[in-house]
């Protein structure tokens, strides 16, 4: 079993609490729009960290980490972009993939809006962590915790920073 610690839309803004909240988590996961190195750096130096870039990131994130990234972690099959879409609604650049092999779990960042769907159509898990950052319209910043163990997701928990 893998505890994720998920957050996206950071925008370079760095908040200690998601070390206090992603504390038990065995990995951190970044579902772009990092903003910043710094950000990069300090989540590597607590948890291992799996990241993709968003559309605000520099060369730097970009050379770090990739558009879209798929992986399998504790048997499930995750593929986590950035600009994705909801279900129903994904954005053309993943759609194909999608429709074609779906994941277990897909997410995406970008919208800002936290949501949390399962697909019945493709039979998969869709998450967006909302953000974690300061900038944007949200009104509430948010993290998400959850567990995965033998392919099942568990225990996802939503978490809000408030100032």
């Amino acid at each position: 079993m893998k505890k994720i610690g998920l957050l996206s839309d950071t925008h370079a803004y760095w908040d200690e609490r998601y070390l206090k909240y992603f504390n038990d988590c065995d990995e951190i996961w970044h579902a772009g729009d990092i903003g910043s190195i710094n950000i990069v750096e300090r989540l590597q130096a607590f948890r291992p960290l799996r990241a993709v870039y968003g559309n605000i990131d520099g060369q730097d994130i970009r050379r770090l980490f990739p558009e879209t990234d798929r992986f399998t972690v504790e048997g499930a099959d995750v593929i986590m972009k950035h600009i994705g879409g909801y279900p129903g609604k994904y954005d053309p650049s993943i759609r194909g993939t999608l429709l074609v092999h779906p994941p277990k779990l897909f997410i995406s960042g970008h919208s800002h809006i936290l949501k949390v769907k399962y697909d019945k159509t493709l039979g998969m898990l869709h998450i967006n962590p909302g953000a974690a950052g300061k900038y944007g319209f949200h009104k509430v910043r948010t993290l998400v915790r959850f567990n995965i163990d033998a392919g099942t997701f568990s225990d996802l928990e939503v978490i809000e920073l408030s100032d």
